[in-house]
């Protein structure tokens, strides 16, 4: 059986950045494993700018971002196979791959980093009343059919879900002469970061419903209309809010999901709030010498934030190639309350943790003039005022070694929204 240090599975901004920090920290034998015919994941149908303020301190578009990435790995000689699908991975890093010149094959990892992406929420999953006619996509799939396969997709338009694609979409298909007659959101704020509400939307007159879903799609062999309705507190629909609108597409951004499919064969624990992976503050699984990064792990809001988070899996991979960690370890879980929904990591181990880690999260609702506060057990640790929090942007808190060694009997982290 071949062997490898590490395999990363997934091409994307997420593999790219864990395979170069890996190689940075030492490791030479490395794999990365991507279905596609290029290396770059979504990025490469994102034309659009916006990406890499962070990272590169310049507004990219997403192609142009990958690029850098995919420079640099091709200039440190990190090997890859294209057109490459992961079948399986088992809990011992036995990962199987299938391609059209090796055929099926299994190699042995020291280490493995998952970095699969996410895929977005269908039709079927979203229990839409109507036939199923011509002219109903997601919108991850009209801007991959936009923007890298030249295709047209309708002239006019009905959005529903104001997740960040569905907002980019809807300027993508008016720039290209498309008319958006409405963004109907079900919940009663936007999913999406407010600069992509402003400037896809705002700018454009485009209008944005909340509170609203579709409740009629028209037409047998093409979409034909639309009917929208207001709903209740319970998100049922209210009769005689009815409006229908006129159209020939109705777009989907209705939430995305980690493609976690692998990890659940190789016995890694899940979430059930972000749907990815559960991990310790080395972005380890459940599954030793299993690491994960970026949109399969949970859905981040920008790639500058799933680039810096890969670059750290792919760190902590090559510390525990170099030296896999057998003595006993204290973890402490981290807790949400009051409006946080989840946090990433879930644990922190104090004695073997980075001098500072960086805890992401989402909240559940629009909180404005808040606090986000953190305690050790009953002890208040911090307390960060902020104006507005939205489910649609991540927040984050940083936590530094040196503050747990006041605290040598710590149980538990808390992180809470409050007054």
């Amino acid at each position: 059986m071949k062997t490898h240090e590490l395999i990363v599975v997934g091409g994307g901004p997420a593999g790219l950045a864990a395979a170069l920090g890996a190689k940075e920290a030492g490791v030479d034998d490395i794999l990365i494993l991507e279905r596609d015919e290029r290396l770059g994941g979504i990025l490469n149908q994102c034309i659009h700018n916006g990406f890499g303020l962070h990272t590169f301190k310049e507004e990219l578009t997403g192609p142009e971002y990958a690029e850098r990435y995919i420079r640099k790995v091709e200039e440190l000689g990190v090997p890859y196979q294209l057109h490459t699908i992961v079948a399986d991975i088992s809990p011992d890093r036995k990962v199987t791959y299938v391609n059209s010149e090796e055929g099926a094959v299994t190699v042995q990892a020291g280490a493995v980093i998952l970095a699969m992406g996410c895929r977005e929420r269908p039709r079927g999953a979203l229990g839409l009343p109507g036939f199923r006619p011509a002219g109903v996509y997601t919108a991850g799939t009209a801007q991959r059919l936009m923007n890298m396969e030249n295709h047209a997709v309708g002239k006019k338009v009905v959005i529903l879900g104001s997740g960040d694609i569905g907002l980019i979409m809807a300027r993508r298909m008016t720039l290209e002469g498309a008319k958006v007659e409405v963004v109907a959101e079900l919940m009663p704020y936007s999913g999406g970061l407010k600069r992509n509400i402003v400037q896809c939307l705002n700018d454009y007159g485009i209008p944005l419903k909340l509170s609203h879903t579709v409740t009629a799609i028209h037409g047998r062999e093409r979409v034909t209309g639309v009917t929208i309705s207001k709903v209740d507190e319970n998100r049922k629909p209210i009769p005689g809010t009815e409006e229908t609108y006129e159209c020939d597409t109705l777009l989907l951004s209705c939430g995305l999901l980690p493609e976690n499919e692998l990890s659940k064969s190789a016995g890694v624990k899940l979430s059930r709030v972000t749907g990815g992976p559960e991990v310790n503050d080395k972005l380890e699984t459940s599954v030793p010498g299993v690491f994960t990064c970026g949109n399969v792990l949970h859905v981040h809001d920008l790639v500058d934030y799933v680039s810096e988070e890969a670059r750290r899996a792919g760190q902590n991979a090559a510390q525990f190639l170099r030296s896999p960690k057998t003595e006993a370890t204290r973890e402490i879980p981290l807790f949400c309350e009051g409006g946080v929904r989840y946090t990433v990591p879930q644990t922190i181990d104090p004695v073997h943790m980075a001098d500072a880690v960086t805890v992401r999260f989402r909240v559940g609702d629009v909180f404005r003039d808040k606090s986000l506060v953190l305690y050790f057990d009953d002890h208040e640790i911090r307390r960060v005022k902020k104006n507005v929090m939205a489910p649609g942007e991540m927040e984050q808190l940083i936590l530094a070694k040196k503050t747990f060694a006041d605290h040598p009997d710590l149980s538990r982290i808390t992180i809470r929204v409050e007054d």
